[in-house]
């Protein structure tokens, strides 16, 4: 499974990064964003029918980063200005639920436990952004002009942000921040089990922190984030691949160390009820069970007690009957199986 999701890191890289390089001015980017959104299905298909122990919070941000690429498809071939502002709201609205998920899941791979009613308001406030990102069109508070532009082809937005376009920047400061700190602690308390895990965390939340201030200083043509977020996903379905092989390994050796605690307990309790065979013998009796397990023969047994072989068939029987089984043979065997000295 990693095998798969190791050459799909590298062939999405190498195809968006062939495409961008290789395309004529923009002409490309459409079919790098058709490409990643291929890909993020594919991921998300994958996760629901290859892994075994599924997350739901996988499920959102799968499918954020699914509907994200579509939009940005959309918008890169729209005609009309209309047509392009409900392509922006299409990538606009996983894009506010997918910092949520990413924190959930980063919650859940450390292991800290909040309480419910933080995803349910995180989730509410989530819709909250989205609204106020959907409102281009209708209202001027977070675009306060819009133009499309088309270059080569390609359509943009060419945007003028109004007041209220801050709050979606401080939102996702904040998810980033929240995630950083989840880290940060996770490492310190140790609630991360080794270097992959940190690597892998750090990786998924720093990689979008890198592309998204890039993307606030710099104007590109390209929507580097589509290709973020799929390497944001193959992040972190590593590190949960990591940790369930891990909870699998602790859970069968928990597995056969509770059997051995079984077989021994097991043990002990036969040994237990051998001995108190032992102490239902006659003294003669013990003496000639001492006998048979120090490997005497029945001529030394009868030569050092100076008994008859009748007298002995008749201890013998005492001694079986006590013991619960039917010959000297038997006898031996209880006593090596229950590891008696």
């Amino acid at each position: 499974m990693k095998k798969v999701f190791t050459l799909i890191f590298a062939f999405m890289v190498t195809f968006t990064t062939g495409c961008i390089g290789k395309s004529d001015g923009n002409s490309g980017i459409p079919v790098v964003y058709c490409i990643a959104a291929v890909i993020s299905l594919f991921l998300l298909v994958g996760f629901a029918f290859l892994i075994k122990q599924k997350q739901p919070w996988f499920y959102v941000l799968f499918s954020s980063v699914f509907i994200i690429n579509i939009g940005y498809f959309i918008l890169s071939i729209s005609t009309s200005l209309d047509m392009a502002l409900m392509a922006n709201r299409i990538s606009y609205l996983p894009s506010v639920f997918l910092p949520l998920s990413m924190l959930m899941i980063i919650l859940n791979v450390i292991n800290i436990k909040i309480k419910k009613w933080i995803p349910v308001g995180l989730f509410a406030l989530a819709i909250v952004v989205f609204l106020l990102t959907a409102s281009p069109g209708i209202l001027d508070i977070y675009y306060k002009e819009v133009q499309l532009v088309v270059d080569n082809g390609v359509s943009s937005l060419d945007k003028t942000y109004g007041p209220l376009h801050i709050i979606y920047l401080l939102y996702l400061v904040g998810y980033f921040a929240a995630m950083v700190a989840m880290i940060i602690y996770a490492t310190i308390a140790k609630k991360i089990r080794g270097n992959k895990q940190a690597i892998f965390l750090a990786g998924a939340v720093f990689v979008n922190i890198c592309v998204w201030l890039s993307e606030q200083f710099i104007n590109f043509k390209f929507e580097f984030l589509s290709v973020s977020y799929i390497i944001s996903e193959l992040f972190l379905l590593g590190l949960y691949l990591v940790v369930q092989e891990e909870e699998s390994m602790i859970a069968t050796l928990q597995k056969e160390k509770d059997a051995d605690d079984l077989i021994c307990t097991v043990d002990n309790e036969k040994l237990r009820i051998f001995t108190e065979s032992i102490q239902t013998l006659t003294p003669t009796e013990n003496t000639i069970f001492n006998m048979y397990m120090e490997g005497k023969t029945t001529k030394e047994i009868m030569s050092t007690l100076n008994i008859k072989e009748n007298t002995l068939k008749y201890h013998n029987k005492n001694i079986y009957s006590k013991f619960g089984v039917s010959s000297r043979k038997a006898l031996v065997e209880k006593a090596r199986e229950v590891n008696y000295v």
